[in-house]
């Protein structure tokens, strides 16, 4: 069941969503509250899981990984009998990001992100493909990114 939130909660969410490093003293006049009270609320998000942490976004492309590629992965039927074990393997990758169980022709989608295409093929070839259980693997380079967030819509 979702937490109930309240305008001044609605509003903390948004200005952390943007700036998580904001000092409490600035974060209470940017949501019309004073410190402490701003302060209480946020110990409650946290406490209630509404705010799982705080992270600084790094730019993927200066730090050199310049492609994004979208695998979908599709297990053989003695593969999902051990979905833990490709689970385990999966959150060990640094290279993928984010790791879906999706419903359709395929069990997973996988967001990676690699210095470039030879680099994906390596993480391919060396590291996914061989994976117990794996039979299809259906990768999708993104040539572009429209729009990427963090940023949840709190209504």
């Amino acid at each position: 069941m979702p937490v109930e939130l309240d305008a001044f909660e609605r509003k903390i969410l948004d200005v952390l969503q943007e700036d998580a490093s904001i000092p409490m003293a600035k974060l209470a006049e940017r949501v019309g509250l004073s410190p402490s009270p701003c302060w209480r609320r946020v110990d409650r998000l946290e406490r209630e899981g509404v705010i799982t942490r705080r992270v600084a976004l790094v730019d993927r492309r200066q730090i050199g990984l310049n492609a994004q590629i979208f695998a979908q992965v599709k297990l053989n039927a003695h593969g999902r009998a051990n979905l833990d074990e490709f689970t385990e393997a999966i959150r060990g990758f640094p290279e993928v990001l984010e790791a879906y169980v999706i419903m359709g022709v395929f069990d997973f989608m996988l967001r990676v992100v690699a210095e470039d295409i030879e680099a994906y093929e390596r993480f391919f070839f060396n590291r996914l493909s061989k994976l117990p259980g794996v039979q299809e693997i259906n990768s999708t380079v993104a040539l572009s990114e429209l729009k990427a967030t963090t940023a949840l819509p709190i209504r």
